[in-house]
């Protein structure tokens, strides 16, 4: 299209300053034009840079939408200082340092323009004159910023759209405040909305940010911004980013289908949300971090979790508070962790939760006034010691088990109610305390309050009624007690002034855990919380037969087993000091001492076939028969079952893993695959950071033994400085001699009813020794295959006998090995 002509029509009255005439170039029509005048471009491209100085009107063609083309070899397309009136052109710019259309002054009204460029930004708002009304205009720059406002810049954004930008689509900084009403932003690179730097602020209404490669919405640096009923959906990041004393305000917004966390928050930002619905997301709804950052939310929506992770995370001292919301359908509802961490929630409902509705750990803080939690493993678990707050006025119902209380925290439950657990209403074990007033426990499938022994309890005025398994269950150093009733026989519950007064008595439904154990036996008779995994949640259960020697029975079983096995023997060795240890530090706390930290994860070197695997499986069935791990399963995985293929997805593998082995050992093997040397970006290295995080945080629901061979697992444990602390120690398997090799295929013949005729066993020894070992050695994999390769040639020999005898039928002789290039072929037996 060549250039065409502009034709101006002076909008004044007086008959001297006519200007009216066609000229050949935008450039000299500009240079005659006055404010009024009006400027008609016909079609054509118009390679020139434009400066509009004076409020005049430039427009092409009415509905002929880009025919008329502003594009210049470089620089600035069009240049705005005035309060023109410009619509219906088609800018392109390709100047990588320049915007194709600034407004640098005065309040233009920019209308149906589109904007198709590679500069630096599509449109830029700057400085403190600078307010323009841009109505239905398009930006696509794949190569920068699709809007730009800043220094000062400000100006209203109507209807328009951002198609594609190589970075932000829109960007705020210095102090600019654009707004934006019913805009759409889609395809950026980075954020869709970015906002940063102290004085920046954006007011958003009704609009929708999706397909952005970065987070939807960024706020940063001391900036502030408000979304009225706008949407965010579809990123590749974050959904909603704060950091560093943000400030945003997000009402009756939507933001869904979201691979990672729906809404971040750090660094003393401040998020203020109501009527806003959180759905669909791959991390957390909300997370939020550091001390002064907050979050206050009011009848608001968080459902439909699509990963593995609590839908509200806060930690670090962060404050959380919910008035009137929902969470429900999500894995867990809110986890709060960290000294100085609290959410504080009211009027609302968590349901449909797979895990824990409430957890609290860390030292941090949890108060809940008159919510409703249902269809929950577990309704609310305070973890550790300074964990606390209070529960007032809750109903439970639903769950496995109503509130766990472990490990020195001290809630005050106050009025609150659990209806139908599966198993306890209100458990407290491993030195948990807790005050628990006017509660009650309805319909219960175990006991209503079950507290173990050594836990400073204090129960006043709750009552239980249709509890399976008994009202109350104490240890003879239980809890306070006072004015407590059952429904089990019509009686009230004696009080005990201080822990260790006298038992109440089976009549009123409490059970006491004595006799000839004492309050060990009840200790050994239920499975501890934190022995196993959310949402594992344990089941009270009668005294385990025979009490610690049935355990010491089943305990030596399996080191019978262990033995067993062929060689090994450094290995044995090493897993008896283990278990040694841990069983001594069992004993130790039953008396009333202090055991020794045991850390039980451990690594396995060698060859393969040595063995690795069978002993991984051998020990987790060791502890488990010592009452350390709640199953003592093994999980075998290895680097294709834990690294995903794009960014999260290798997390959300690695938890998955780690959910799949709780209360038992997830075993790695070739753990050093995780972590090549030459890995770049490789995602193992997610792989390896989430590993050792979940082991931290959950270092009594599994043991993880990583394998692999000796040198590659030495570097291993040098690619993460969390990696070597969390192992104990080094396991070494060496290989297997000829004579070990030999005592498996005897064990395999044995356990196959074959037999090793004259000969054999010699020829053996000497096809093992003179074996290649090479990379593909297999050491007692190779046995075994030697043993199988054995019955297969045996079968052809005998196959051709017309009526082979019993011994025909069960001796391998040395012409059934198979053969090897250094060795001559054996004769076959007379």
């Amino acid at each position: 299209m060549v250039q065409g002509t502009v034709q101006v029509t002076h909008g004044g009255t007086s008959r001297w300053r006519r200007r009216s005439g066609e000229y050949p170039t935008l450039t000299a029509a500009l240079a005659v034009a006055g404010d009024g005048d009006v400027l008609s471009i016909a079609p054509g491209t118009y390679r020139e840079n434009l400066v509009l100085e004076h409020a005049v009107t430039l427009r092409g063609p009415e509905g002929g939408a880009g025919s008329v083309r502003i594009a210049p070899l470089d620089g600035v397309a069009l240049t705005v200082r005035a309060s023109a009136v410009i619509q219906d052109l088609y800018l392109e710019g390709q100047d990588r340092a320049a915007p194709a259309l600034l407004v640098e002054d005065g309040c233009p009204e920019l209308t149906d323009l589109r904007v198709s460029t590679r500069s630096a930004a599509g449109i830029e708002v700057r400085g403190s004159g600078a307010r323009p009304l841009v109505r239905r205009c398009t930006v696509e720059n794949p190569a920068g910023v699709g809007i730009s406002v800043l220094d000062g810049g400000g100006g209203v954004f109507e209807e328009c759209e951002v198609v594609a930008a190589g970075q932000n689509g829109v960007s705020v900084r210095g102090g600019g405040r654009p707004r934006l009403e019913r805009c759409r932003i889609h395809h950026a690179t980075g954020a869709g909305i970015g906002v940063t730097g102290d004085g920046s602020g954006l007011e958003a209404l009704g609009c929708e940010v999706y397909e952005v490669k970065g987070a939807g919405v960024q706020i940063a640096a001391r900036a502030t911004a408000r979304l009225t009923d706008c949407s965010v959906h579809r990123t590749s990041a974050d959904g909603v980013t704060l950091d560093t004393d943000a400030v945003l305000t997000l009402a009756g917004c939507d933001i869904h289908d979201i691979p990672e966390n729906a809404v971040d928050l750090r660094s003393r930002s401040v998020l203020t949300l109501s009527r806003t619905t959180v759905r669909r997301f791959g991390r957390n709804g909300l997370s939020v971090w550091d001390p002064g950052t907050r979050v206050d939310a009011e009848s608001c929506e968080i459902h439909d979790s699509t990963g593995d992770y609590p839908a509200v995370w806060i930690s670090d001292g962060a404050t959380v508070s919910l008035d009137s919301c929902r969470v429900h359908d999500v894995p867990d509802a809110l986890f709060v962790l960290d000294r100085g961490s609290r959410v504080d929630v009211v009027d609302s409902d968590l349901s449909q939760v797979r895990n824990t509705a409430v957890s609290v750990s860390d030292g941090a803080t949890a108060q809940l006034d008159d919510c409703r939690i249902r269809e929950a493993a577990t309704g609310a678990w305070f973890r550790d010691h300074g964990s606390g707050g209070t529960l007032a006025g809750c109903t439970i119902d639903a769950v496995q088990t109503g509130v766990i209380v472990t490990k020195g925290a001290d809630p005050a439950l106050e009025r609150c109610t659990v209806t139908s657990p599966a198993e306890a209403g209100f458990y407290v074990s491993a030195g948990g305390r807790g005050t628990f007033t006017a509660c009650r426990v309805t319909g219960s499938s175990g006991f209503g309050f079950h507290v173990m022994d050594g836990c400073r309890t204090t129960l006043t005025r709750c009552h239980t009624e249709r509890c399976a398994r008994g009202g109350y269950e104490f240890a003879e150093d239980g809890p306070t007690v006072g004015e407590c009733t059952g429904d089990e026989s019509g009686t009230r519950l004696a009080d005990r002034s201080a822990p260790g007064g006298a038992p109440a008595g089976a009549r009123a439904g409490i059970r006491t855990a004595t006799g000839a154990q004492g309050p060990v036996a009840a200790q050994g008779s239920v499975a501890r919380p934190e022995q196993v995994p959310a949402p594992s949640v344990p089941r009270p259960a009668d005294a385990v037969e025979g009490g610690a020697e049935a355990l010491a029975r089943s305990s030596g079983e399996m080191l019978g087993r262990l033995d067993a096995l062929v060689g090994l023997d450094s290995v044995k060795r090493e897993v008896r000091a283990l278990t040694d240890m841990i069983e001594v530090g069992r004993r130790r706390q039953q008396a009333g001492l202090k055991a020794a930290s045991v850390r039980r994860h451990l690594v396995f070197t060698g060859s393969p076939g040595t063995g690795k695997t069978t002993v991984a499986r051998l020990y987790g069935e060791i502890l488990a028969s010592l009452g350390v791990l709640e199953r003592g399963h093994l999980v075998e995985v290895s680097r294709v079952d834990l690294v995903g293929e794009h960014i999260g997805s290798t997390a959300i593998r690695t938890q998955e893993a780690f959910d799949r082995a709780r209360g038992g050992v997830l075993f790695i093997d070739e753990a050093y695959a995780l972590a090549p040397e030459d890995s770049g970006r490789d995602f193992g290295r997610e792989a390896i950071d989430t590993l050792v995080k979940l082991m931290e945080d959950h270092r009594d629901a599994v043991v993880v033994i990583v394998a692999g061979y000796t040198a590659e697992m030495e570097r291993f444990l040098t690619v993460n400085p969390g990696v070597a602390s969390r192992f104990s120690r080094t396991i070494t398997f060496g290989d297997y001699g000829p004579e070990e090799l030999l005592r498996i295929v005897e064990q395999q013949a044995e356990e196959h009813e074959y037999q090793l005729g004259e000969g054999t066993s010699k020829a053996l020894l000497t096809y093992f020794a003179e074996l290649p070992k090479g990379p593909a050695f297999g050491n007692g994999r190779t046995a075994r295959q030697t043993f199988e390769s054995m019955v297969e040639r045996h079968a052809g020999r005998v196959a051709q006998l017309a009526e082979p005898s019993k011994d025909d039928l069960t001796l391998l002789f040395p012409a059934d090995l198979p053969t090897l290039p250094s060795l001559p072929a054996l004769p076959a037996p007379c």
